[in-house]
């Protein structure tokens, strides 16, 4: 199963204020190159944003559909990658006393990979994860970093990030 969690050291509220802003998903999201609303609506549920994925000289665009949205504390999801099918990424934030505790759950729905799916993938899956989640903490920490007025993303170097990659 492909299940992995990260605690945030910034209350629910907080990851939710991310994950309800569709432009930046790309900045979390590993793969992603860009994204935005296709609606006003998000992320209520059948609300949509498309992304933008770049390998090499090709690109890919999706669309993501919410399927769930209990704010703070639920959203589940429906990424659509065309021929490649679609999958299921349900996102849990948990409070963990004035943190949050965050879970990530992605299956493959439909398609190819869901028809496909099986442990291989699965690790995959996985490894995307060990990189999405602590981008997901970096943004929730950056962007609560900047309603307070103090530095952004501020690396040992001086140097600021996107988050992309």
């Amino acid at each position: 199963m492909a299940i992995r969690h990260q605690v945030i050291e910034r209350p629910p509220d907080a990851v939710w204020a991310v994950l309800e802003d569709p432009r930046l998903y790309a900045d979390w999201v590993v793969g992603t190159s860009a994204s935005w609303p296709l609606d006003t609506r998000w992320p209520q549920v059948d609300a949509e944003l498309a992304y933008r994925v770049d390998l090499g000289p090709w690109t890919f665009e999706g669309r993501t559909v919410v399927r769930r949205a209990e704010p703070p504390h639920w959203l589940e999801l429906e990424a659509d990658s065309g021929r490649l099918g679609t999958a299921r990424i349900a996102i849990e934030v948990r409070p963990w006393g004035g943190q949050a505790l965050v879970l990530v759950d992605e299956h493959p729905l439909r398609g190819p990979g869901g028809a496909l799916h099986a442990a291989p993938l699965d690790f995959l899956i996985q490894l995307r994860h060990r990189s999405m989640l602590p981008r997901l903490a970096r943004t929730v920490e950056g962007v609560t970093s900047a309603a307070s007025g103090t530095a952004v993303r501020a690396m040992a170097g001086g140097t600021a990030t996107s988050g992309r990659g």
